[in-house]
């Protein structure tokens, strides 16, 4: 799950990492209220999307630049004004671009030095990583493959925690001194905390800045969760921005179906992550485009499977529907009858082709014969998939 920048922002607050005095707004008649939380001068006014790249992105009005320099507060409520309900696309958010419902206003920092610091986890080493580079506010990814000397690593051991001495290493690398390396040392040990105390997924902060004052501030934050843990912290939850969610993937999770909405039009109905990965290859391999990732779980209920088959028809691009089942713990006849079922609730027209194997499959096979419905059988998943992909272009 990911929060925006103001709320990733105030739980770095909570935990004791500086950040520069902000407030969000998500009407224009609160711009004045937000404002006047901030001191009289230059203010940052900054589009909340969930997506990278706001600074180069542009408006589909043709305004450029979801962040912006202000010389006065003035100047950001004008600029708050020509951002707030307009669709700002970046490299990220793809040609459809995201709404941008809230602004946060911030008080613009004086910077001596940029630096980018991140925590994630490594799942080579089954550890956290934090990774720091003193090319901050620039493409990461540009970094590591043309200078990756710049790039200093630390794995945290778990059991452990961070120690004294990484974060000194880290600090070292970082070429910080005096008070820029205590307040750095600081800045990084509460970060961790709140890394590993929150189950975060990824904590980045670029850039991470130093003052001619000797502070130490993350200027900007980037924060995602681990889902799986989600249910140990329901004031994060709360935190949760729907309009920022495909309404597909929104109703999928209601269901416990873990769904994403892809750009084809073969929809996918799989049980497995890695049975679901291997059905849109060779889909892709015989030609075909598919349009979701849908994996209903090792042991799917028939309601689960009836919510699997309307989430796919809320698609207008789906054209037809490969339904790949390897019943280990999964019940093939539950499937068959969720089949069934939904099918014959939603009315479905479109191509549909089921390949059944493993548990109970042949009660599952029969219950679909019996059906009466109109569907096509896959002897395999290379016989599902070229016989959906040829329904589909026909």
């Amino acid at each position: 799950m990911n929060i925006h920048e103001y709320q990733a922002k105030a739980l770095f607050e909570k935990y004791g990492v500086p950040v520069p005095k902000g407030a969000a707004a998500t009407k224009s008649e609160e711009f004045v209220t937000a404002l006047s939380q901030l001191p009289e001068g230059p203010t940052m006014v900054k589009s909340q999307i969930h997506a990278g790249g706001r600074g180069k992105g542009t408006f589909t009005d043709g305004f450029k630049g979801g962040v912006k320099f202000c010389k006065t507060k003035q100047e950001a409520k004008d600029l708050a004004g020509k951002m707030l309900g307009n669709t700002l696309v970046t490299l990220q958010t793809g040609p459809a671009g995201r709404k941008v419902q809230t602004v946060y206003f911030t008080v613009a920092s004086d910077i001596k030095k940029e630096y980018y610091l991140a925590i994630l986890l490594d799942r080579a080493t089954s550890r956290p990583v934090i990774v720091a580079s003193t090319e901050g506010g620039v493409e990461i990814e540009k970094v590591a493959h043309e200078t990756p000397e710049k790039i200093a690593k630390v794995f945290v051991d778990p059991a452990y925690g961070l120690a004294d001495f990484q974060v000194r290493d880290l600090i070292f690398k970082l070429g910080l001194t005096g008070n820029e390396a205590k307040n750095a040392g600081k800045l990084i040990r509460n970060l961790y905390a709140m890394f590993w105390e929150t189950d975060a997924a990824m904590v980045e902060v670029n850039p991470l800045i130093t003052t001619p004052t000797g502070e130490v501030l993350a200027l900007d934050a980037k924060v995602s969760f681990d889902d799986n843990a989600l249910f140990r912290h329901p004031e994060i939850v709360a935190l949760r921005d729907f309009n920022e969610e495909d309404p597909k993937e929104i109703e999928a999770s209601k269901h416990a179906l873990s769904y994403i909405a892809l750009d084809g039009n073969i929809a996918c109905l799989v049980n497995g992550a890695g049975l679901a990965m291997s059905t849109m290859d060779i889909i892709k391999h015989y030609g075909g485009t598919p349009a979701n990732f849908l994996d209903v779980g090792g042991g799917a209920s028939r309601e689960q499977v009836v919510a699997a088959f309307k989430i796919i028809l809320g698609d207008q691009n789906v054209k037809g529907i490969l339904v790949n089942i390897f019943g280990g713990i999964m019940d093939c006849n539950v499937i068959a009858q969720g089949i069934v079922d939904a099918v014959k609730e939603v009315g479905l027209k479109l191509p549909l082709v089921v390949r059944l194997e493993g548990n109970n499959v042949a009660a599952g096979k029969e219950t679909l014969a019996k059906s009466g419905l109109k569907l096509v059988s896959g002897d395999s998943m290379a016989d599902a998939a070229q016989k959906i992909v040829k329904l589909v272009a026909a």
